[in-house]
């Protein structure tokens, strides 16, 4: 629909310009304060109010095909919207594991029919996820973002290594969960000070950055592009500074959740289960140290919808994985920006600009772009009430916390596919 977006702060090349957005034919047409609406164009006033590019999430769980009552493309991509979200990149541990054209194209067909918003799927690194035989790789690349296995680390590392090279070969980037099995001890929480309390069994730090210290090294013999995935610990931080530092083509993500949470927040609740699990006080100071240095390039929710049931069965036994497109803007935004821990244009960058830099997606809003946007009022106070999700998913630990900045409008191509 042809439409004015009138008198917002609209962000334009790194800073907030108070401006109107013309829309015509999908496309942004006009960024200029002095439009004249002369009559049969939809005007919304958004006075007061921000305009960012749409955000792009690099990790989420779709689970489709394969897992619906937990969640469908459809859903999720509404969910997205809902949280300001218009690109969004699709992990593989699915059903069928897209690990091949043919699995790859029926993820693909659901996402050209249902998506409400840019649906990017990965392609698995090894047959069914299961880290022995390699996926075809060359086959699915014209579909796939990239290469991951998330959900699981690549245990060997000849298997790794050969991914890596096949992946350079293709031009695409390895995105790796990272996690060493031989550490995990039968851990389902961080092994640190609440675990103890409360005689859980912990996982160690050592089973996240043993694998990316591997990796790096990886990296650095095969010239593979490498991605982390929502990294938890201070001493991944480390490595992937250093790895930068060197030059190598690395780069990595972390979540709400590790940045506003320790594992002393935890409660006996499903909803505060995740893999990697919440960590230390330490750890979580290191990823906001990493997110100020520029260490940590993405903000990503690792968006993982489960069932009511499979969530409300405790610490120990419940499964692992928490929603977070419809709170990661207002819980980063409360939480960091409104406490000055970082700019309003940094958090752009984490959700936005660092996406298109390193991934090739996203969106700007300038002329002769698609309308890709969402507006927010970030003076709204609300609590946020996990019956207003429009995901399947319900389990946040975010649940009754206060938090600023509601989501009022998210277009896709110029058309709108949430508002409140």
């Amino acid at each position: 629909m042809d439409c004015v977006l009138k008198n917002a702060n609209v962000y334009i090349d790194n800073e907030f310009v108070k401006t109107d957005v013309f829309i015509k034919d999908n496309i942004i047409v006009s960024v200029d304060s002095g439009f004249r609406n002369d009559g049969g164009i939809v005007s919304f006033d958004f006075n007061n109010k921000y305009i960012f590019p749409g955000f792009t999430d690099v990790h989420v769980h779709l689970r489709e095909p394969g897992f619906l009552c937990k969640e469908t493309i459809e859903t999720g991509t509404l969910a997205a919207a809902h949280g300001g979200y218009t690109s969004v990149c699709a992990m593989p541990n699915l059903k069928p594991v897209p690990d091949s054209v043919e699995n790859i194209m029926e993820e693909v067909s659901i996402i050209e029919n249902t998506a409400a918003v840019h649906v990017y799927p990965y392609g698995a690194i090894t047959v069914g996820e299961m880290g022995e035989k390699l996926s075809d790789m060359d086959g699915m690349a014209k579909y796939a973002i990239a290469f991951s296995d998330d959900g699981k680390g690549v245990q060997r590392d000849e298997m790794m290594r050969t991914a890596m090279l096949k992946a350079k070969t293709l031009g695409k980037m390895i995105v790796a969960h990272c996690e060493d099995n031989t550490l995990l001890e039968g851990g389902y929480i961080h092994k640190g000070k609440y675990a103890k309390l409360h005689g859980h069994k912990g996982i160690c730090s050592e089973s996240e950055w043993k694998q990316i210290a591997r990796d790096i090294d990886l990296v650095r013999e095969t010239g593979c592009a490498y991605h982390v995935c929502h990294i938890s610990t201070k001493e991944s931080v480390d490595l992937v500074r250093k790895a930068k530092a060197e030059g190598l083509s690395v780069s990595c993500e972390t979540g709400p959740h590790y940045l506003v949470l320790n594992d002393m927040d935890l409660q006996e609740e499903g909803r505060f289960k995740m893999n990697p699990p919440i960590r230390d006080e330490s750890d979580q100071l290191a990823l906001i140290e990493g997110i100020k240095d520029g260490t940590i390039e993405f903000i990503a929710t690792d968006h993982a919808p489960h069932t009511a049931e499979e969530k409300s069965k405790g610490l120990k036994d419940s499964l692992m994985g928490v929603v977070g497109l419809e709170t990661a803007f207002p819980i980063v935004y409360t939480e960091l920006v409104r406490k000055k821990v970082i700019t309003l244009e940094k958090l752009m960058e984490l959700l936005n600009v660092n996406a298109q830099k390193r991934f090739g997606i996203g969106s700007s809003i300038a002329v002769r772009q698609p309308a890709d946007l969402t507006v927010f009022d970030l003076d709204e106070k609300y609590t946020v009430n996990p019956a207003e999700f429009l995901s399947k998913g319900r389990s946040t630990p975010f649940e009754s916390r206060e938090v600023y900045g509601r989501c009022l409008m998210t277009m896709v191509n110029g058309n709108i596919v949430y508002k409140r």
